[in-house]
């Protein structure tokens, strides 16, 4: 031991689990253990749901001051933590940890279902979810079942017409950030999904993916009327048309 002196039982007490590395304080509700009486109250709010760090900006709760801390620089721009490969910066060190990995390749978190490996412990957390089916975020008008609190908030606005993405140069605006990306290449002209087979370039990925089935053959749109197949969901709308007795233009 180091002879310190304490006025507080609980300070000796911490001290102690220190040097002896006896975890003297338990959670009541898992089991988990702490050497640290400050470090089990904050575990404990996982349990409880409390959460009193309030952002004075956006309202947003938060069960520890550090997180509040992190969740700041959102509204200042801060992003004090730059990566010495790509000089990237990010507002907060957990983040920066999880991008190095990009650079070293490392993927220290395995799927126990598929051997699967992954960077980040959210991201093998989201995929867990295909295996068990699990959906945890349901649509309040529609109750549709989502794996991605952010895949409900992209579906929520389908809903309330909501679209806070536009584009600077036309104007024309988005529901989501990843159809806005799409859309600017018609400006740019970028053309960054290439076919691996005949090199042909395209804006979209969505257009790559069409454009390979005319490689592979595959056509999954299958007509319910004479069981013709199609590589394309217009041209199979175009073929009912025949069936229903429509003109069909050329």
């Amino acid at each position: 031991m180091c002879d310190k002196m304490f006025n507080q039982k609980g300070l000796l007490k911490s001290l102690t689990s220190i040097h002896t590395g006896k975890k003297a304080y338990k959670c009541d509700v898992c089991g988990k253990m702490f050497n640290r009486s400050e470090h089990l109250k904050r575990h404990t709010r996982i349990h409880t749901g409390e959460k009193p760090f309030k952002c004075e900006v956006c309202d947003k709760m938060f069960n520890r001051s550090e997180i509040l801390k992190v969740h700041m620089r959102i509204h200042t721009g801060e992003r004090p933590f730059q990566c010495e490969v790509c000089h990237t910066t990010f507002n907060g060190g957990g983040t920066l940890k999880s991008h190095m990995m990009i650079h070293t390749g490392e993927k220290p978190f395995k799927c126990e279902a598929c051997d699967k490996m992954f960077n980040h412990g959210g991201a093998l957390k989201l995929h867990i979810m295909i295996h068990t089916g699990e959906k945890p975020y349901k649509c309040k008008v529609c109750e549709k079942m989502f794996n991605k609190s952010g895949h409900l908030k992209q579906h929520t606005r389908i809903h309330t017409g909501e679209k806070p993405f536009k584009c600077e140069v036309c104007d024309i605006m988005f529901g989501c950030s990843g159809p806005l990306q799409e859309h600017m290449r018609i400006h740019t002209g970028e053309k960054s999904f290439q076919c691996e087979v005949c090199n042909k370039m395209f804006s979209r990925g969505g257009a790559l993916k069409l454009h390979m089935r005319i490689h592979t053959g595959e056509k999954p749109f299958k007509c319910e009327v004479c069981d013709k197949m199609f590589n394309h969901s217009g041209h199979l709308k175009r073929h009912m048309m025949i069936h229903a007795g429509e003109k069909v233009q050329v």
